[in-house]
């Protein structure tokens, strides 16, 4: 399957689409993102999985937690992508309960040391 394919894919799930809005201020770890979206952790993790295979979110290891952000645009398309996500989505009301969770989370200092 192509890129472009899992990027379209990973935009047309509810989960992922928040977790991608999650992370566009800056990396959290998972224990966070399951706090802020309320969802089980294997089923944050397994969208994390998607969103890494598809390029959309890289992570990053520290101690016992892994820290996740969205990755670099690669191409023009992806960049868009990202563009959409920023200016697109504020309107969805789970995307507004989501940013205020996660900015109280984020002024908190989160559950995962940096």
């Amino acid at each position: 399957m192509s890129k472009v394919n899992l990027m379209f894919r990973a935009f047309s799930d509810r989960t992922r689409l928040r977790i991608l809005h999650v992370l566009l201020e800056d990396e959290l770890c998972v224990g966070d993102i399951v706090t802020i979206l309320n969802v089980p952790q294997p089923k944050v993790s397994r969208h994390l999985a998607y969103l890494r295979r598809a390029g959309l979110v890289a992570a990053r290891r520290n101690g016992l937690w892994n820290h996740y952000r969205l990755a670099s645009a690669g191409s023009p398309f992806h960049g868009q992508l990202l563009e959409c996500l920023r200016r697109c989505f504020d309107a969805v009301p789970e995307v507004a309960k989501d940013r205020a969770k996660e900015s109280k989370i984020r002024r908190s200092g989160g559950c995962c040391p940096k």
